[in-house]
């Protein structure tokens, strides 16, 4: 008897123009072209096995404020023959993903954002997230102007890479298997909590030298190439999880010129980024006090003595809280440029002072005659400061 080839063999047509057409004419032929309603902004999390995509997702939702569950797409391919090539390493076959894949994102509860674990990660998925992107900036263009206009944005897409070298990759793996086999374990004795699902990669450290060298030859390698195309977070995973959560804050810090339409860009970009304000503002505010010194200083010694003869001891009493607010009716701060030294010597000795002025009529006398109220005007400088409040121990 002829034995059974059990080998996983991917037959599946690796043109990327064929497939994408083929799902997408499936899509707009069963929902129809008005409900192809995609999220306006994509996360395609990728990364080497073992990186840490599932510990991040949560975090990279919570940093762009994404409320919808992630797309997992490994998760959604249940069908036999899917988790026969799961099983052995290998990759599900690209139009079964691609398919699977546009649908999920269809649904409503994606409206805002969505983050999709695990896709593109082969170069035919890589041409198929290209193709997408340009569909949605078809769809765009097409509904501008019409009724239908709020549905279809201007896509954002993200790509963010979690990388970490083979030995790091095979330890985490098998590590994880091991975890969830112990358990299980626990779960089994002591009848609480839920028995997850064992991975047969983590189990064989064979098994996951494959799975890393299938993600280096055939993921990594494809998702370079959507650097030239659209914003590409490269995120070092070695180390604690706190360090690489800050390396990806770092990554996806703002960027409108890639986020907003250039119409709106070129109108805000006057308006400089807040990170750009703080990289000099310490030199900046050395710079005016030495001119104030230098240029204004009869008026800079006057603001000094004030802030220490009356402000300071307001200030010292609430030295528990952090934070006080005072009052004054000083006319030196009647000229801008005193207040603009109040505040800068403020933050140079480590307090954060905002200044408001109120303005009252206040009567002092009426004509007999036509009853006419006559009025002054009482200025008010409200100024409240925050600052490092004192450290009590208690208990």
């Amino acid at each position: 008897m002829k034995k059974k080839n059990t080998t996983v063999e991917d037959l599946e047509v690796k043109d990327a123009q064929i497939i994408f057409n083929t799902v997408w004419q499936h899509l707009v032929e069963e929902l129809g072209q008005d409900n192809l309603r995609f999220p306006k902004e994509i996360f395609w999390l990728n990364g080497a096995p073992g990186a840490g995509k599932g510990t991040n997702t949560g975090f990279i939702m919570r940093y762009r404020n994404l409320t919808a569950p992630p797309i997992v797409v490994s998760s959604l391919l249940t069908t036999p023959e899917a988790k026969k090539k799961k099983d052995a390493g290998m990759l599900v076959g690209d139009r079964e993903v691609v398919d699977i894949m546009l649908r999920t994102l269809l649904s409503p509860v994606y409206k805002s954002g969505a983050v999709v674990d695990g896709f593109p990660r082969t170069k035919v998925q890589v041409e198929c997230v290209k193709l997408l992107y340009e569909k949605l900036n078809e769809l765009k263009n097409h509904y501008q102007s019409t009724d239908l206009e709020i549905f279809f944005k201007k896509p954002h897409f993200h790509i963010v890479v979690l990388f970490i070298d083979q030995n790091e990759s095979v330890k985490r793996q098998i590590k994880r298997g091991e975890k969830a086999i112990q358990h299980n374990i626990d779960v089994k004795a002591s009848s609480v909590g839920n028995i997850i699902e064992v991975r047969p990669t983590d189990l064989d450290p064979e098994a996951c030298i494959n799975r890393y060298r299938t993600f280096k030859e055939k993921t990594y390698d494809a998702l370079k190439e959507l650097r030239e195309t659209f914003f590409y977070h490269f995120i070092n995973a070695h180390g604690s999880i706190e360090d690489v959560r800050k390396r990806i804050d770092t990554e996806l810090r703002y960027q409108g010129s890639l986020e907003l339409d250039e119409a709106t860009y070129d109108i805000i970009s006057a308006i400089p980024i807040a990170s750009m304000l703080s990289n000099h503002a310490r030199q900046d505010l050395v710079d005016r006090l030495e001119n104030y010194q230098k240029y204004h200083k009869v008026l800079f010694e006057s603001m000094v003595g004030l802030i220490v003869d009356y402000f300071m001891p307001i200030i010292k009493r609430h030295a528990i809280s952090g934070y006080s607010v005072v009052n004054t009716e000083n006319q030196l701060l009647d000229d801008p440029l005193a207040i603009s030294m109040l505040i800068d010597i403020f933050s140079e000795r480590g307090f954060h002072a905002i200044v408001d002025v109120s303005k009252e009529d206040i009567p002092y006398s009426i004509d007999r005659d036509t009853f006419e109220i006559k009025t002054s005007v009482k200025k008010v400088f409200r100024i409240r400061i925050n600052f490092k409040a004192s450290e009590i121990r208690r208990g």
